[in-house]
C-alpha cells in the first residue's frame, strides 16, 4: 500500500518547480489522510510530529508561487483516467457535478458571502455565511462492489466578483454557479474524454444548455422540476411559400402526460439504490427552453406513486439508461460528507489583514463594493493569494480522499478479516474511506520503520523534530 502511495505523488513531482515544494505537498497529502483533528494546519503538523518551523513554512505553501492549482487539478485527472478502476458506461466516463457549502465565521475571508440552503434538516439554518463552491467528481470502482464518487475539482463558485474585477479595473459580471459548474467539467472533459455529466435538477437552466454547447466532449443526464413546461417538434410545412419555419410546436406541460400517456408506460423492474423497484415510464423526446428550444430526451417515472421527470441531452440513450444513470448522482453527496468529516478537506482558516470586515447586517453587494475600493496592489495580492491558499487546500483534501477510495478499492484484501476499528454493525467486503483512514493512522509509523527507503518517507522525517528525551526522563 505505502509503495503505491510513494508511486502515486511522485507522479505530481512535474507541477512543482522545486524539490522542496513538492516535500511539503507529499507532508500535506499524508497528513490530511492521518491526521485525528480537524484544527486546520496545525492538526497535520501534530499528526506528522513535524517541528515547529513547519507550520510557519506550511502556511506560506498554500500561497507559494512555485505551483499552480490548475497543473495540480490536471495533473491528478490524468491520474484518475488512467486508473483501471475509472467507470465508464458506452465508452462514456460518467461525471458528477454539484455544489457544496462550507460555513465560515471568519469576517476577513475573501469569497465569504450570506447563503441559502434548501435543507430538511432541522439543524441547519436556512441562511449561513460561509463558502459556495463547485465540485466535478468522477465514478471509480466495480458496481458489483462498491463505487465511489471522485473529486476532481473543487473551487469557489461565490464572492469573488470584485476580486476578479481588480484584473481589469472595471465591473466584472460574475458567472453563475451553473455556468462555472459546465466550464469546470469541460476542463475536466479534456483529460476524460466523452463524459456523461449528473446533474440535479436546480442546474436544467438555458445558460446551462448555452454554456454546454461549447463542450462538445459533455452530454448531460439531469432532472425537471415538476411544472417544466416543453414543446412539440413543430410540423413540417405542407405547403411551399414564404416564410420560416416554425422553430416549435404546442406547448405541454410535462407532468400532464403522466395522465395523458398513462396507457403508453412501460412496467419493469430495476436496480435503484441498492434496491430492486417496480416502475413504469415513459419516454418523449421534446424541445425545451424558452427562446433556445433545444431537443432534449425526457424519461416519466412512476415510482411507488412519486412522479419524476429525467432529463438527457444525449438522445442515443436509451431510457432505463437514463434512470441508472441518475440515481448514481446521489455518490457526489457522500463524497462531501466524506471530504468534510474524515479528512477535513474544507476545516481551512485563511484570511488577510487587507480584506474588508464582513458586516453580518449588511447586503453581499454593499460588501463587494468594499472590496472593489480598495486600491493598494499590496493589499489586493495578498487578498488573491488568500484565495488561491483556499481553493488549494480544498483540492489537497480532494486528492487525500480519492487516494483513500483507490486504496479501500486496490488494497481491499489488506483489510479482510482484520479488526481495524470496532463497528457497530458488520462491514462490507470493501471497507470505507474512514476505515482506510484509520488503518492508515494506526499503520503511519511501520511506514518510517519498514519502508524508511521510500521518498516519501524521507520527505517526511527531515521535517519531523526530535523527541525531548530528557522530558521522559524527568516525568519518570
Amino acid at each position: 500500500m505505502w509503495p503505491w502511495i510513494n508511486e502515486t505523488l511522485n507522479q505530481f513531482k512535474i507541477c512543482f518547480s522545486n524539490k522542496r515544494a513538492y516535500g511539503w505537498f507529499v507532508i500535506i497529502i499524508i497528513g490530511l489522510m492521518v491526521r485525528t483533528d480537524s484544527l486546520g494546519v496545525a492538526s497535520i503538523v501534530r499528526a506528522l510530529s513535524l517541528d515547529f518551523e513547519s507550520y510557519r513554512l506550511l502556511l506560506h505553501f498554500f500561497r507559494a508561487e512555485s505551483y499552480l492549482l490548475s497543473s495540480l487539478e490536471w495533473q491528478w485527472q490524468k491520474i484518475i483516467a488512467k486508473s483501471p478502476l475509472l467507470y465508464r458506461i458506452n465508452e462514456k466516463v460518467v461525471m458528477i457535478g454539484d455544489g457544496v457549502m462550507q460555513s465560515k465565521e471568519g469576517r476577513y475571508m475573501p469569497g465569504v458571502k450570506k447563503l441559502h440552503q434548501e435543507s430538511e434538516n432541522s439543524a441547519k439554518g436556512e441562511y449561513i455565511f460561509g463558502h459556495l463552491f463547485g465540485g466535478i467528481g468522477v465514478i471509480i470502482g466495480d458496481r458489483c462492489n462498491k463505487m465511489y464518487c471522485t473529486l476532481v475539482s473543487l473551487r469557489l463558485h461565490g464572492g469573488l466578483n470584485a476580486i476578479n474585477g481588480w484584473q481589469e479595473d472595471e465591473d466584472c459580471i460574475e458567472e453563475s454557479h451553473v455556468v462555472k459548474t459546465i466550464k469546470d467539467a469541460g476542463r475536466a472533459s479534456r483529460a476524460f474524454g466523452s463524459t456523461l455529466l449528473l446533474l440535479d435538477r436546480l442546474y436544467l437552466t438555458v445558460p446551462m444548455l448555452t454554456a454546454l454547447a461549447s463542450e462538445p466532449l459533455i452530454k448531460v443526464v439531469t432532472k425537471a422540476k415538476i411544472n417544466a413546461k416543453a414543446f412539440y417538434h413543430p410540423e413540417p410545412k405542407t405547403k411551399p411559400g414564404r416564410g420560416a419555419r416554425r422553430k416549435k410546436g404546442e406547448d405541454v406541460k410535462v407532468a400532464s402526460l403522466f395522465d395523458s400517456m398513462a396507457a403508453s408506460f412501460t412496467p419493469t423492474t430495476v436496480l435503484m439504490y441498492g434496491k430492486m423497484e417496480d416502475i413504469s415510464y415513459y419516454c418523449v423526446d421534446l424541445l425545451w427552453g424558452d427562446k433556445w428550444y433545444q431537443n432534449l430526451r425526457f424519461v416519466l417515472v412512476w415510482l411507488d406513486g412519486r412522479k419524476t421527470i429525467l432529463v438527457s441531452t444525449d438522445l442515443t440513450l436509451k431510457p432505463l439508461e437514463i434512470i441508472d444513470l441518475y440515481c448514481h448522482r446521489f455518490k457526489i453527496e457522500c463524497a462531501f460528507r466524506e471530504l468534510k468529516q474524515v479528512v477535513a478537506g474544507l476545516c481551512y482558516r485563511f484570511w488577510s489583514k487587507h480584506m474588508p470586515k464582513l458586516g453580518r447586517f449588511k447586503s453581499n453587494d454593499f460588501h463587494q463594493e468594499q472590496i472593489k475600493a480598495i486600491a493598494s496592489e499590496p493589499g489586493r495580492k495578498c487578498i488573491k493569494n488568500t484565495v488561491k491558499a483556499i481553493e488549494r487546500f480544498a483540492l489537497f483534501g480532494c486528492i487525500a480522499l480519492g487516494m483513500l477510495q483507490m486504496i479501500s478499492l486496490l488494497f481491499t484484501d489488506t483489510f479482510s478479516g482484520k479488526a481495524i476499528r470496532f463497528m457497530r454493525t458488520p462491514s462490507k467486503a470493501v471497507p470505507s474511506e474512514a476505515t482506510v483512514a484509520d488503518y492508515m493512522r494506526k499503520t503511519i509509523y511501520q511506514l518510517f520503520l519498514f519502508f524508511s527507503d521510500l521518498p516519501i518517507t524521507a520527505l517526511i522525517k527531515c521535517r519531523q523534530s526530535e523527541p525531548d528525551v530528557g522530558f521522559f526522563m524527568d516525568s519518570a
